[in-house]
Parts: structure tokens; C-alpha cells; sequence
């Protein structure tokens, strides 16, 4: 039997918006779902870890798409998936993201198999992140949209995407911190404690990361970020992925006394050093959102966000590597240390609507809403195929 949805995945932020649904899709009477795992991150601490801490179903099957640049990995992704979705033929197959893993949507649209997009329309206008250009290629060849915010909405109906494509249903990342770490903080104060132990950590701290290519594949901005670290007057604790490990050796930057730079870590560690920091310096949008919902304050090491509800609710300052000064980060930062504020990021709902609407979809076979009537054009034109 076909599955009704295939949902490609293949980067742990992804599997971490994306747990609670995968747990009510694989439970769900009225949906058969077959679970793709790309390949783009592969290693335990990667990807098996947040499985196992999240409680969601195992990949059906794994691609283990891989290669040394953007090209051999989408490429690679591509050419497998095609094969997965012209073998199984589910109704519709679902992604989250921007990241390689969704460029395998070009896979499915080849196959006129229609193609779901979570977390869409969502833009930081900055055109050096390959992310926003990935995100702009799911989003055009999406059937429907599940996005955050009207707002984000608005941002795709302005570049042409069809209104009736794009659902609203508010922040994944409320429901998940809701489930892993509302319900059970006094396991995550032990978890930290434990944590910090093995660092020899025994007092406040700010926990930091950094992966963006824009931040560390430049020598220059990346020894900036590190000398930014320096500067707290705290100990900083750094997962750091692996890439950012490497360029750090090949650039020769030397780590500050202050720093604990360790490899990257599972969830459960994730958020209890988030839950625990005196703030948190990321370059990662999830982590920004993590944060807000916390209350953690947190600098964001971005030229531009496509987050901007962090700001709207400061609880985040920005330091835009390319040209702001290290020295004034953390005077930015202790005006909103110590402060409260209420997180706009959602209810906690997100999942609950994002599911019901796919089952209704399921039920009606109802995916492909592309209609050219739904397209404003500023000139008619005839669409009925019988020429002029």
C-alpha cells in the first residue's frame, strides 16, 4: 500500500520542530506515513541521538545522501529521492526547512507528485544565505504552505505565491519546548548541573553557536566571533558542529581561556544549558526561538533574521559580524538581561493544526491547489490552452 504522506527530513533542527508530528502522523488511524531520513547530517550526535531523546519514529528508510559541496549532496538528494517516490507514489511528500534536504522537492515536482512545505514564506532578504535561496524554490513549487505567522503569510502572497496555498499555524518550537522541558525542568537543573561539572563550570555562564557559513568560512568574521567570546566576562560553553571545528584548526584561531569548546551535543543537553545560561550567543534561528520561549536573553550573530518576532519581543540583540563592533555587544546585551517579556511565537497549537489540516487533505485527496485563476496578474491572459 502506498503511503499517503512521505516527510523528508535530514538535519536535527528539523527533527526537533518536527517531533511531535511525526509522533501524531506514525499514530494516526487515518494517515500512512513513510518517514525519509536525506543523509545530510549522518553522524549519532547528529541525527540517531535526537531519535532516541525525542521519542520519534525511526527513518523507513535512509538515503545517506552525501558529497563535499552544496551541488553533490542536493544532487545526490535529488537522484535518490526521485527513485524512493517514483517506487512508493505516496499522495504528497512533505519538508521542513530551507536546507539541501528540501531541494529534493525538485524530485517530486518532476514526478507531478504534489509537495508540501512546513515552515515557508519565512525571509531574512539576505541573498548570500543559501537557505533563503532553498527556501525560495520549495516555496514556488509548493502545493501547500504551512507557515508561522500572517505576517510571513503576507511576505509570500507578495511574491506571487497563491493565498489559498499558505496556512497559518503558528510556532512549532512552542509545542515542542512545551512537551521536552515545561513538563520536566527539575530533570534538565540535574542535567545541567552534571553537564557543567564535567567542564569544571562552577558558576554562571553564557552558552554560544555558531555554524552559519556565512560566520565560519571567513577567517576574519569567525576569529571576530571567537574574539567576541573573549570578551564576556563569563565562562562560555561552545558545541560546536564540526565544520566550525575544523575551520577552526585550518584558521588557525586560537581558543580564549573562557571558552569550553566541546562537540555538538543531543537535545536534552541543548536545552538544559539553554534553560540554565545567563544568555546565549547563536547564529542559529531555532536557537533564537528556543530562547525567547525560555526567557533566556540571546545575541543574535546575524546580519539579518528571518525571526524578526525575537526582536519584536526583545528578547534578543543583534551583532551583525560583518560590521558592528564586539565591544558594544554586551553593554546591547545587559539591557535586557534580568528583563521579562512575552514571547509572540504562539500557543503551543502549531502541531494539533498543522496535523488536522493534513488528515483533511488525506481524507479528500485535496494537495494540489495550484489554479491559475488564483494568480493576480498585472495583464490578462489566456490560460485555456486555445491560443489567441
Amino acid at each position: 500500500m502506498n503511503p499517503d504522506i512521505t516527510f523528508v527530513l535530514g538535519i536535527r533542527p528539523d527533527v526537533i520542530r518536527a517531533s511531535l508530528v511525526l509522533r501524531m502522523l506514525e499514530n494516526h488511524p487515518r494517515v500512512k506515513m513513510r518517514f525519509v531520513w536525506s543523509g545530510q547530517h549522518y553522524s549519532d550526535n547528529l541525527k540517531d541521538v535526537f531519535f532516541r531523546e525525542l521519542g520519534t519514529p525511526t527513518p523507513d528508510v535512509e538515503l545517506g545522501a552525501t558529497g563535499e559541496t552544496d551541488a553533490e549532496v542536493s544532487t545526490s538528494i535529488i537522484r535518490s529521492l526521485y527513485t524512493e517516490l517514483d517506487t512508493n507514489r505516496p499522495k504528497a511528500v512533505m519538508f521542513l526547512g530551507d536546507t539541501n534536504t528540501v531541494l529534493g522537492c525538485i524530485a517530486a515536482a518532476q514526478l507531478n507528485i504534489p509537495i508540501i512545505h512546513i515552515e515557508g514564506c519565512m525571509r531574512s532578504y539576505d541573498w548570500r544565505m543559501p537557505e533563503e535561496k532553498c527556501r525560495t524554490v520549495i516555496d514556488n513549487l509548493s502545493d501547500v504552505i504551512y507557515t508561522y505567522f500572517p505576517e510571513y503569510k503576507l511576505q509570500g502572497v507578495l511574491e506571487g505565491l497563491a493565498p489559498n496555498r499558505i496556512v497559518v499555524i503558528q510556532n512549532l518550537i512552542v509545542d515542542v519546548l512545551n512537551e521536552y522541558y515545561f513538563k520536566n525542568r527539575k530533570e534538565y537543573k540535574n542535567i545541567e548541573r552534571n553537564f557543567l561539572k564535567n567542564l569544571g563550570v562552577t558558576e554562571k555562564y553564557y552558552l554560544a553557536t555558531a555554524h552559519r557559513r556565512e560566520n565560519v568560512e571567513d577567517s576574519q568574521i569567525l576569529q571576530k566571533i571567537i574574539d567576541l567570546f573573549g570578551l564576556a566576562k563569563r565562562p562560555v560553553v561552545f558545541p560546536a558542529s564540526y565544520r566550525t571545528q575544523k575551520n577552526l584548526k585550518r584558521f588557525q584561531i586560537k581558543i580564549p581561556t573562557n571558552v569550553r569548546l566541546t562537540d555538538p551535543i543531543g537535545y536534552r543537553d541543548m536545552l538544559a544549558l539553554m534553560g540554565g545560561a545567563e544568555a546565549v550567543i547563536t547564529d542559529s534561528g531555532t536557537v533564537v526561538e528556543e530562547t525567547a520561549v525560555l526567557g533566556v536573553p540571546s545575541v543574535q550573530m546575524r546580519r539579518a533574521t528571518e525571526r524578526p518576532q525575537t526582536y519584536d519581543c526583545r528578547s534578543s540583540v543583534k551583532f551583525d559580524p560583518t560590521e558592528d563592533s564586539i565591544e558594544k555587544v554586551f553593554p546591547k546585551l545587559e539591557l535586557i538581561l534580568g528583563t521579562n517579556w512575552k514571547h509572540n511565537l504562539g500557543d503551543g497549537k502549531a502541531s494539533e493544526r498543522l496535523v488536522a489540516d493534513l488528515v483533511q487533505r488525506v481524507s479528500t485527496n485535496t494537495f494540489n491547489t495550484h489554479k491559475p485563476a488564483d494568480y493576480h496578474l498585472p495583464i490578462e491572459r489566456s490560460y485555456r490552452g486555445d491560443g489567441l
